[in-house]
């Protein structure tokens, strides 16, 4: 008889998972303030088994595990804390975390990583700051960066000026901008979002084991 022959499927067809596993990982091409509407649409979907996300963003979900990031394991009555203010979620490590990775879901990963890498900027010794004050710059606020923040014409101009001279406060001003948007805009969908539901009820149903 002659055998059959056996079809193997191509990688380059098979669905990936839609979250990558490195959260450095930058955007590939630089977008126009002007793009921004278009290119940061959310998709409808995660393309990935919810649960398994959550478990790789918080490890001590899964049985026997422990977070190498957290003193505690996260609680349920915690991650409700989150829901009170953008604030209190920033202010929390694992908070930041599972935010920006929502916000990576949503194309718009660079607010958060901007906001984390002002507040880091502030720690920075003095004569550190203006080697520090370009490369915050050059990433996040220059027409032609490659995660350029959404801030008006005003306020990058005036970006542009205080790092001649840097301080620890020259990025305040453009991060207000983009906590402000974050606030009013991406927060209120990620208390809205399965990311945030799931992992709630998740830490819900562990607490009543």
């Amino acid at each position: 008889m002659r055998a059959a022959a056996i079809s193997t499927p191509k990688l380059d067809k098979m669905p990936g998972m839609f979250f990558s596993a490195n959260p450095k990982e930058s955007k590939g091409t630089t977008h126009s303030l002007l793009e921004d509407k278009v290119q940061k649409r959310r998709p409808k979907t995660f393309g990935m088994d919810m649960k398994a996300y959550l478990r790789s963003v918080i490890p001590h979900l899964e049985p026997g595990m422990k977070s190498s990031k957290s003193k505690a394991i996260l609680s349920a009555a915690e991650v409700m804390q989150w829901s009170q203010s953008l604030e209190k979620l920033l202010a929390n490590q694992t908070g930041q975390d599972v935010f920006g990775s929502f916000l990576k879901s949503e194309f718009s990963e660079e607010n958060i990583e901007f906001w984390l890498a002002c507040e880091d900027y502030k720690k920075t010794e003095s004569d550190l700051l203006h080697c520090k004050a370009e490369k915050i710059y050059k990433a996040f606020v220059h027409s032609d960066a490659a995660k350029q923040i959404n801030i008006d014409f005003r306020t990058r101009e005036s970006t542009a000026k205080k790092i001649k001279a840097p301080t620890p406060t020259c990025f305040d001003e453009a991060q207000k901008v983009i906590y402000t948007l974050m606030e009013k805009d991406s927060y209120p969908r990620f208390l809205k979002s399965d990311i945030y539901k799931n992992l709630l009820n998740d830490l819900q149903a562990n607490s009543l084991k």
